[in-house]
């Protein structure tokens, strides 16, 4: 079954830029080295400085433990800690 996540976080003030070049970073070791990806999509938005919203879906929960684990989800994770304001939350979801 496949599970979706959505993850709803806030930039340290100011840092916005330098979160989306590190989530591109990101995105681009998850598109080319992990096959049950789906989805790895992040929004910003409109309405809320600081504000973005990062949409993922994976084939199962064995793929979504890989890019828990993934060399390039932990070599980019102490760059994120400095950029990312506390609050992140995570919704995971069952596909229907």
């Amino acid at each position: 079954m496949a599970i979706g996540l959505i993850v709803r976080l806030k930039t340290n003030p100011g840092k916005g830029p330098d979160f989306e070049a590190a989530f591109a970073v990101q995105a681009k070791g998850v598109r080319a080295d992990e096959p049950g990806n789906k989805l790895y999509q992040l929004v910003k938005s409109r309405t809320e400085p600081d504000a973005y919203v990062v949409m993922e879906l994976y084939d199962d929960e064995a793929a979504l433990q890989a890019h828990r684990e993934a060399p390039h989800m932990a070599a980019n994770r102490p760059r994120m800690a400095g950029l990312v304001a506390p609050g992140t939350s995570i919704e995971i979801f069952d596909a229907v």
